[in-house]
């Protein structure tokens, strides 16, 4: 399990750099700069606790199984969000006051984002296990 938990925090570190530097070009920088926080390491890595629920929910329609994710991921970003401000003051992540923000940790317009990661994370989840079956190695 604990060579799932740094593939999964890595994989997901990796991902948001790239988010974020996306993010920049279409807010004009050509440089492409994306960021992270070495939280978010932690927090990615819980990702290893959702293998579970997808073998549970795999057989399950496509819109359901997503709609699941969605709700669950949508719920560790709050939970973990709220964590971290209560713990060390701060959350790394703001999303201020919008009208979609939910007290600044989560944004309702990320949820079909959240919706195409749960299901990107079962294909995920797929490869690590057939790498690992393959390589003998154990989670």
């Amino acid at each position: 399990m604990i060579k799932k938990f740094l593939i999964y925090g890595f994989l997901g570190l990796s991902a948001e750099i790239f988010w974020t530097g996306f993010g920049s070009l279409m807010r004009g920088d050509i440089k492409l700069t994306g960021y992270t926080y070495i939280w978010m390491f932690f927090i990615y890595g819980l990702a290893v606790f959702l293998e579970p629920m997808h073998d549970m929910i795999r057989s399950w329609p496509l819109v359901l199984r997503g709609g699941v994710y969605m709700v669950v991921l949508f719920s560790i970003e709050y939970l973990s969000g709220w964590l971290l401000r209560d713990i060390i003051g701060v959350c790394p992540w703001n999303y201020g006051n919008g009208p979609l923000s939910i007290n600044g940790l989560i944004r309702l317009d990320f949820a079909p984002v959240w919706f195409c990661c749960g299901l990107a994370f079962e294909r995920v989840h797929d490869t690590i296990d057939r790498l690992f079956f393959l390589l003998g190695a154990h989670g």
